[in-house]
């Protein structure tokens, strides 16, 4: 990657943003967050993947790698487009604003687009222009998607290893009559992704506008479940039925003793070669238009992969695979020239992995939560860092730092206490400072951290699937002194960016 100036910015997903509609969205408490950002000298608003959730609402298990989250959609921006009454939202019930009530949301939001969208369809002239821009740009990908999504309605919600097999293999004159008979319901979806890419990139324009950068993610795999998988069943690892023979996860390590079993399907990495890498490759580009810096999740299977039997119940008994990233980046290096790509290089790295991120100048990562159970060697300390990092006191996978303090082991507590020697209460600002602090060129703080909440505000418990990817924030919440604080750790550590 091209060098990166000095510079810092804060994690916090879409879903997380404050305002009385149940789940954050791009509208305008988005455009208050960039000015949040913008004030305090940051550079980079990290979010996780934005794609369309199913069962958990993980956004790293998505009905499409490309498609983006209907539930994002603002409505507000909605009834100023004219596609809604200005009375609509008034009859939308209570929701939360502590934590995403995601079922109600979703029947609520989805009543509310079925409405936009026939107001969409008798007033068309009004919208033809950009609609069909906005169709010639992504029709490779969108009608595939739309289809999946109205067939699996059609299919009672079934996963389309389990639809009629025609469907199933993609019999050309079948999926031909299913684009007709469903043609309102693929239509419908279209004009979701429509209404999302035009308020998504209205709120990247304003941020870029501001001197801040969006800072993706991108998981390395994708969802059985999902348009990708049906469209190229040929790309993973699938029997002839559609069903998964081996899986991904990662083995026993720091967050599980048992593994993490993602259920996911993993690469033929000698098919992906076969096609060269033309799936990867428009993944890659559709990102990088999307992001201005993008981060590829679990970057360690570009390398090797834990490959599972998809019997098993949980990661323990699989296996090391080599996958062939190596020959993937090297195409898209020629195609892209530097790859503004951070790969997450947590848990179990090798050498041939950190061979891998520094051949194409990739920052890795860096999380201070967990360098303090093991010595002063321990690679994630301040002071063993390289400047090509992305430093972090937590990830969307840690307890909150306070969390983390509070249920820290003895080991841990003592390590903490003789590196900052400092009083135990102030440990949570001298984590955060010692990150801006430290050489590595990018420091993130999870908005829970800058807000100094505990582990009841965690955003995500690896290997569960229940109350995850819930927390919201509150603007009440933010207080002067935080502000204040961020600004000025920024200014002190020379991470301010001028932009022109």
């Amino acid at each position: 990657m091209k060098e990166m100036e000095r510079s810092s910015g804060v994690l916090m997903h879409l879903s997380s943003l404050p305002n009385q509609y149940g789940i954050g969205t791009l509208g305008k408490d988005a455009w208050e967050f960039v000015d949040f950002l913008a004030e305090t000298n940051q550079r980079l608003w990290q979010i996780l993947p934005v794609g369309p959730t199913g069962y958990g609402n993980s956004p790293y298990q998505s009905y499409s790698v490309f498609a983006g989250n209907l539930l994002f959609i603002s409505l507000e921006q909605l009834v100023e487009d004219g596609l809604l009454e200005d009375d609509r939202l008034a009859q939308l019930p209570e929701m939360s604003v502590h934590q995403v009530e995601y079922d109600l949301v979703l029947q609520e939001k989805t009543l509310v687009l079925r409405e936009a969208y026939e107001n969409f369809k008798l007033n068309f002239d009004d919208w033809k222009e950009d609609y069909y821009t906005f169709l010639g740009e992504h029709s490779w990908w969108l009608t595939d998607y739309a289809l999946f999504r109205a067939l699996k309605t059609d299919n009672d919600d079934l996963c389309w290893n389990a639809w009629p097999d025609k469907l199933r293999k993609r019999d050309s004159h079948v999926i031909d009559m299913a684009l007709l008979e469903q043609d309102d319901e693929v239509n419908y979806h279209r004009f979701v992704q429509f209404i999302f890419f035009r308020q998504w990139f209205q709120l990247k324009n304003y941020a870029n506008s501001k001197g801040v950068l969006i800072f993706g993610d991108l998981p390395l795999y994708v969802s059985l479940d999902s348009s990708d998988v049906w469209g190229n069943p040929d790309i993973f690892e699938l029997d002839e039925q559609g069903q998964m023979t081996r899986v991904g996860g990662v083995p026993p390590d720091y967050f599980s003793e048992t593994g993490q079993y993602w259920g996911c399907p993993v690469f033929d990495w000698d098919r992906l070669a076969e096609r060269e890498y033309d799936w990867w490759a428009a993944r890659i580009h559709f990102n990088l238009r999307m992001f201005d810096l993008v981060r590829i999740d679990h970057f360690r299977g570009l390398e090797s992969f834990w490959s599972i039997p998809a019997s098993e119940e949980t990661a323990i008994n699989g296996t090391w695979v080599p996958a062939k990233g190596r020959e993937m980046l090297r195409l898209l290096k020629t195609q892209l020239g530097d790859l503004p790509v951070v790969a997450e290089d947590l848990g179990i790295i090798t050498p041939e992995v950190e061979a891998l991120r520094d051949a194409f100048g990739l920052p890795g990562m860096k999380v201070l939560q967990f360098a303090f159970a093991g010595d002063e060697t321990d690679v994630n300390l301040p002071h063993n860092y390289g400047t090509n990092f992305a430093v972090y006191t937590g990830t969307h996978d840690n307890d909150t730092t306070l969390g983390w303090l509070k249920s820290a082991t003895k080991q841990e507590r003592k390590s903490l206490k003789k590196y900052y020697r400092g009083s135990w209460s102030s440990m949570h600002h001298r984590l955060l400072e010692s990150a801006w602090a430290s050489v590595a060129r990018i420091a993130i703080v999870p908005m829970q951290d800058l807000l100094e909440l505990d582990g009841k505000h965690r955003m995500n418990t690896p290997g569960t699937v229940e109350n995850n990817w819930e927390w919201r924030m509150e603007w009440k919440m933010l207080k002067k002194s935080q502000r204040d604080f961020l600004a000025e750790l920024t200014r002190k550590y020379n991470r301010v960016v001028n932009v022109q």
